[in-house]
């Protein structure tokens, strides 16, 4: 096995590791049983620090190992949605946060948005699904915003580089 392959394994392994416990790790609750947590921010991270198969791997099998503890009827579509989230991003560029990978928060927000209606939609109901979309969109603009500080001091401290 190439070096650079086993590099990208652990890392996979890793940042699917910080997925799932950080999407389990509650930041806050929300009325309705949606709730804040810092999952996201390391799928976005997978598809800035990893090759495109490996971040689809990592977003996948953390959020879904997280759903499948804490919300299993959610497992199978948070598998589907985290790793097309991790497509939106890219790690060509030498920064987490460029342009590019900044951009890229609109369809991963739309996509969380939509594969998240769309899937309570077939669990429950059009209602239970409208009712749900304030949560999904705080969440959203949470993982984004901090996004955006951890990848601007990583990119500080020229962190891609090292890793």
């Amino acid at each position: 096995m190439k070096r650079e392959s086993l590099h990208h394994i652990v890392l996979t392994a890793l940042l699917a590791a910080l997925t799932a416990a950080l999407t389990m790790a509650r930041l806050f609750s929300l009325p309705n049983g949606g709730y804040v947590h810092l999952g996201d921010l390391f799928v976005y991270l997978a598809g800035c620090l990893l090759p495109t198969p490996y971040a689809m791997a990592a977003a996948a099998i953390g959020g879904g190992l997280a759903d499948l503890f804490g919300a299993p009827a959610y497992a199978v579509p948070t598998v589907v949605i985290k790793a097309c989230i991790a497509l939106c991003f890219s790690a060509k560029p030498k920064k987490i946060l460029c342009p590019r990978n900044a951009l890229a928060l609109l369809p991963a927000a739309a996509i969380t948005l939509g594969g998240y209606f769309l899937a309570e939609r077939i669990l429950y109901n059009w209602h239970a699904a409208l009712l749900t979309l304030p949560a999904n969109a705080l969440q959203v603009i949470a993982s984004a915003a901090l996004f955006a500080l951890l990848g601007f001091a990583m990119d500080r401290a020229e962190l891609k580089k090292k890793i």
